[in-house]
């Protein structure tokens, strides 16, 4: 049986609240103690001083591009760039080809992961039928094989009628809703924030309130329907005041958010840079305060890398005609440091944000660091400085508005069930 023994490590378990220096031992795919002091015998030691071990990473907003588009992503190399940043399981969105909205592209998926033997990968199924915003897809079956949630991938379900039969269909279940929080009718054929930057640009704008219109009329929908309800990365000060106030009337609601609505905003766009164009787009810096401070307080409940691969074709075009979207597996636990770093979050509260936070939320048995619990784990070293290099990620697509940007904290070792997945 493979042991694994971590000595001196500082463990960071954000379920217990721990936060000390000690041991944790692997045994069989999972975490057989954690102590101050352990000794095993037949164990390989890792001398893990000075180094963080906490749970591996939950990305619980991933899009794998298979099926139907592997030369951009596909689910070995996705696998393969979430090992290098220290991301155990990942959640993908529906928006495949063919969508996941059958039972068989859910198995599908799942026997992928399993041949692939990296990261673990679960899936959204859609909410309507081919995404299209109509038809309710079959949610109970779906999420009997398997999907842990309901959601139109990276389009909102703009209809509130069909919107409310999603919500009341997923209560029947205690089913998750997550919605793509933008107004399609006052998004229209926007590309970026509207401000002083589409103004110099001469770009198409959408109005921020396109976000909060969508979440307002979601949380109405939900206090008669009582479905537990998700918006995605919530991006302006307006959408995390509106998820705050929903909190403090006891809603079942919850967002996320993402590392590009905290570490940028929307003069990253420079000279119509298309690697930062985002569905949301960036937003003001007004609105990224408003994205620490959410995180600060909770009310934002977790961090995903929102991983949207392209190809070169795809981004590579002018401004307009360039796809939406970021990779960001790599880089999610480097560029969620800086809120530790810059004093916005304790390393315990940030692990939380990637770990226990979205592992509650849909309901996985991971993101702890207890006895008995999956050994899936991520080493690494908080302080390590370095440059993100685009040409370095493992990723199939490379479009990511941070190449060159100086970051501190560095994964050195990812585990899935007790399994080494990446060494640095």
């Amino acid at each position: 049986m493979n042991r694994l023994l971590f000595r001196h490590a500082r463990l960071l378990d954000p379920g217990s609240g721990l936060d000390a220096a000690g041991d944790l031992l692997v045994e069989g795919g999972r975490i057989a103690a954690v102590a101050g002091d352990i000794s095993s015998a037949d164990a390989e030691i890792v001398h893990a001083d000075e180094l963080c071990l906490a749970p591996g990473l939950v990305d619980m907003r991933v899009q794998l591009r298979e099926p139907g588009a592997e030369h951009m992503e596909s689910i070995e190399t996705a696998g393969e760039a979430a090992a290098a940043g220290g991301i155990t399981t990942m959640v993908a969105l529906p928006n495949t080809d063919p969508p996941v909205d059958d039972v068989s592209v859910v198995e599908f998926l799942a026997r992928r992961a399993r041949e692939v033997r990296l990261a673990k990968i679960h899936t959204y199924a859609a909410a309507t039928k081919s995404l299209t915003g109509r038809d309710l897809t079959e949610m109970g079956l779906l999420s009997a094989n398997g999907a842990l949630g309901f959601t139109d991938g990276v389009k909102a379900v703009a209809d509130a009628l069909v919107m409310r039969r999603v919500l009341a269909y997923a209560r029947t279940f205690d089913l998750l809703v997550l919605q793509h929080p933008e107004e399609p009718s006052l998004a229209g054929a926007g590309e970026v924030n509207e401000g002083e930057t589409a103004t110099r640009l001469g770009l198409p704008a959408i109005t921020p309130v396109a976000e909060v219109i969508m979440i307002e009329r979601d949380l109405r929908l939900v206090e008669i329907t009582g479905a537990r309800y998700h918006a995605a990365h919530v991006s302006t000060a307006a959408g995390v005041e509106a998820v705050r106030r929903a909190k403090a009337q006891g809603l079942p609601v919850t967002c996320d958010t993402a590392p590009p609505y905290f570490a940028l905003n929307e003069t990253a766009i420079g000279d119509y840079r298309t690697f930062a164009k985002l569905s949301p787009p960036l937003r003001s810096e007004r609105d990224r305060q408003a994205v620490i401070e959410g995180l600060r307080d909770g009310t934002i409940d977790a961090i995903a890398s929102d991983h949207a691969p392209w190809d070169q074709d795809s981004k590579r075009l002018p401004f307009s005609s360039a796809a939406y979207g970021i990779v960001g597996l790599e880089t999610l636990l480097p560029l969620s440091l800086e809120l530790y770093h810059n004093g916005h979050l304790s390393l315990l509260e940030l692990v939380r944000r990637l770990t226990a936070n979205p592992a509650g939320l849909l309901r996985l048995p991971v993101g702890r660091l207890t006895p008995g619990a999956p050994a899936d784990l991520v080493l690494f070293d908080p302080d390590q400085s370095w440059r993100i290099s685009t040409d370095e990620f493992r990723s199939k697509s490379k479009n990511a508005p941070f190449d060159g940007r100086p970051a501190q904290g560095r994964v050195r070792r990812t585990i899935v069930d007790g399994r080494t997945i990446f060494q640095a």
